[in-house]
């Protein structure tokens, strides 16, 4: 039904006679309720019966489960709140700009409208190729559902085609990704090669009862490269460096999707793998002791404990990197890049673990992670189109693009001051994301992290947890640094007239764009879930400790 969809609104759009009669905000909402609808036919899927133990599809390509249909609606209801958060475009300012401006500056309003519409195209291409990636079970769906998304997420950084730094951000973001796509190739080829199957079910079967060294060489050889390559996409270190660059220099409606939708889905490819490489060294487990037994010799090897190695390395560096380069960053987004990787760095802690309470603690930590990184950009969103619109920038730069390619971004953290007297709730919001992140009870991010820690406590990995509990309290140094600039007081505040503080505060008339209640309804919403989730935690609770249970039994 997606690609069906994206393709009528291709021709929509191909088609000068129906595209001039649909304007760009139509668009976002008709893909943001073309995703809604998704994620209901999603939910209606629960009820066949047969869902539990999985269903194959396009002759074994792909597996539904109850599993991925939940994530699957993870997914489509996030990307919804994506499209329907993005103010709307404010039609009387644009009108009238373009009959009083010069072409230049017409040129640049009529380019926010490409922009709005290219971006819904986009996020559905994206969005599908997440989707496919999610319920993959043979090495050529996970390959070409990978590419199919990340082709998507390449397009979105470099979007902004007439910034400089958008460009750059695309083409890294490319050269790099295709990179890793490279290596994830070159492992399932390595696979395909020894064992002469691409069905992912089939290679793990046939695993767990072969004693052939050179195939057992050869598929561990595979799937560490996949493991890289997927590392290297969800930005994990040390395979880190280009999500910084990538993420400062996007629009921030781009970012927003970067760190969100991408990651989810490979990292549930990376724990539907691990938790199949675990299964297999159980078998080799039973195997040997049942060996043991009868013949008093040894057969099998267990040769897959670097997996869980190299996952518990990443996460070390991910959590060090992450806390530590942070703190000396002055521009917003490539802060929030590195508390990403610090927050790629705990998800992969429960990953590595792969017990009962860490896989409960991993679908919490991606929940919880989803809903605070998605509030907190899209309230620095509001803030960059409130602050960027003020009286003294309508004035001096209209509709001029600045360095980042889009006139409404905010950069530096230092543009966030004095933030609470001007807009008190959308700052005290964001601090309550920011308090979240950082950990701090009773947030739903004090929940995930001690979830986490638990399972790891639990487990015999002491170090880890202490390592883990030294950067959270590191990592609040950095997110109260956002805070102290929100609640610290401008100084020229004093210089405004009367007239300019009223303009300031009542932009709708003055500004591009429109904050009108939908964004306000999605931000009070999440901000509210985070702050009330001790109220009521059996909504998430629930649901991720039934996953957890039927995922470890099967």
């Amino acid at each position: 039904m997606m690609f069906i969809s994206i393709m009528i609104l291709i021709v929509a759009i191909a088609l000068p006679s129906i595209n001039r009669n649909i304007s760009p905000n139509l668009y976002l909402r008709i893909s943001s309720l073309l995703l809604l609808y998704t994620g209901a036919l999603t939910l209606n899927a629960f009820y066949i019966q047969s869902i539990g133990s999985g269903i194959g599809i396009y002759s074994g390509l792909f597996q539904i489960t109850l599993f991925t249909q939940l994530f699957d609606i993870v997914i489509v209801l996030t990307g919804s709140v994506i499209l329907i958060a993005w103010p709307l475009i404010n039609h009387k300012f644009i009108d009238n700009n373009l009959s009083i401006n010069s072409n230049k500056e017409g040129h640049n309003i009529l380019s926010i409208n490409n922009y709005r519409i290219k971006y819904s195209i986009i996020v559905l291409i994206s969005t599908l190729g997440s989707l496919l990636l999610i319920s993959s079970s043979n090495l050529i769906s996970l390959y070409l559902s990978l590419e199919l998304q990340s082709f998507g997420v390449y397009i979105l950084a470099s979007l902004y085609r007439h910034s400089e730094l958008a460009i750059s951000a695309g083409l890294k973001y490319f050269l790099l990704g295709s990179l890793a796509s490279c290596i994830i190739l070159l492992g399932c080829g390595l696979i395909y090669s020894f064992t002469g199957l691409t069905n992912l079910d089939s290679i793990y079967s046939m695993i767990s009862v072969i004693d052939n060294n050179n195939i057992l060489l050869g598929f561990s050889l595979g799937i560490i490269l996949i493991f890289i390559g997927l590392l290297f996409k969800i930005s994990a270190a040390p395979l880190h460096n280009w999500a910084p660059d990538v993420y400062a220099d996007s629009a921030t409606i781009i970012t927003t999707w970067l760190t969100i939708i991408p990651k989810i889905s490979i990292l549930l490819v990376l724990f539907e793998i691990q938790t199949h490489i675990n299964l297999i060294e159980n078998i080799n487990i039973i195997l040997e002791l049942n060996n043991i037994i009868t013949n008093n010799t040894l057969s099998f090897n267990n040769n897959y404990l670097w997996s869980k190695n190299l996952l518990l390395i990443s996460s070390l560096l991910s959590l060090l990197i992450g806390t530590i380069l942070g703190l000396a960053q002055t521009k917003i987004k490539r802060l929030l890049a590195y508390s990403t990787i610090s927050h790629v760095g705990f998800i992969l802690l429960a990953l590595a673990i792969n017990s009962e309470q860490s896989i409960e603690a991993l679908i919490f930590y991606i929940i919880q992670y989803t809903i605070t990184n998605l509030n907190t950009f899209l309230i620095i969103i509001l803030f960059g189109y409130i602050i960027k619109n003020s009286f003294r920038d309508l004035i001096q730069s209209i509709m001029v693009e600045d360095e980042t390619g889009t006139e409404n971004d905010i950069n530096y953290i230092s543009e966030l001051k004095g933030q609470f007297f001007l807009n008190p709730v959308l700052s005290i919001s964001l601090t309550i994301c920011l308090f979240s992140m950082a950990g701090i009870p009773p947030l739903i991010g004090f929940f995930s992290k001690q979830f986490v820690l638990y399972s790891a406590i639990q487990n015999g990995y002491y170090f880890m947890s202490i390592i883990a509990i030294i950067v959270s309290i590191i990592s609040a140094s950095y997110y109260l640094k956002i805070i102290k600039i929100l609640f610290t007081e401008e100084e020229n505040t004093s210089d405004y007239s009367d007239k300019e503080l009223k303009i300031i505060k009542n932009l709708n008339t003055k500004s591009e764009i429109e904050i009108n209640s939908t964004n306000s309804f999605i931000i009070s919403t999440l901000t509210l879930s985070i702050l009330l989730f001790v109220l009521k935690p059996s909504i998430f609770l629930n649901s991720t400790t039934i996953l957890s249970l039927s995922l470890f039994n099967f």
